[in-house]
């Protein structure tokens, strides 16, 4: 295998584990979200850290190998399509980043109302369906896609 061949594989498995760890942690927020009692909602949330830790590293490696391969291959930086993928990276990571904030405060109100009785709970509930978040993770999401469309196409 050649040096091309290298960054390519690891760059596609970077985006791989992107795309993989944010639908894992999608399913289990919507899996959270059908659940009544406290404790069945903190243990699908906190299974939720791992694949967010999935996605915080394949979308580390798929950046930093994308740009790695772009230098490498000549496209260098400053293709528009280069260009946007990194800017749609940082959106989606920033964009991200409050929405994991609002579900981990969901986690811990999980987690203290299944160690005082386990009874299902309105502030849990409001806390789950809660569309800010939502909004912000499928918005983070469709960049997500936006990015992968510019990786396979590579436009101008």
């Amino acid at each position: 295998m050649t040096k091309y061949d290298w960054l390519l594989l690891v760059h596609v498995l970077g985006g791989f584990l992107f795309v993989s760890g944010s639908i894992v942690a999608g399913i289990l927020v919507f899996a959270a979200i059908d659940r009544e009692r406290p404790s069945e909602v903190a243990l699908l949330l906190r299974l939720v850290r791992p694949a967010v830790a999935i996605v915080g590293i394949g979308s580390l490696v798929a950046l930093g190998l994308g740009i790695w391969l772009a230098e490498y291959v000549g496209y260098g930086l400053g293709k528009g399509w280069v260009v946007a993928a990194i800017g749609l990276w940082a959106a989606s990571a920033a964009v991200a980043g409050p929405a994991g904030k609002a579900m981990r405060e969901a986690r811990e109100l999980a987690e203290r109302l299944a160690q005082d009785g386990d009874r299902p709970s309105e502030e849990l509930r409001r806390a789950l369906r809660n569309p800010r978040p939502h909004v912000m993770n499928t918005t983070a999401f469709a960049l997500l896609i936006a990015i992968l469309v510019l990786m396979v196409w590579k436009p101008g």
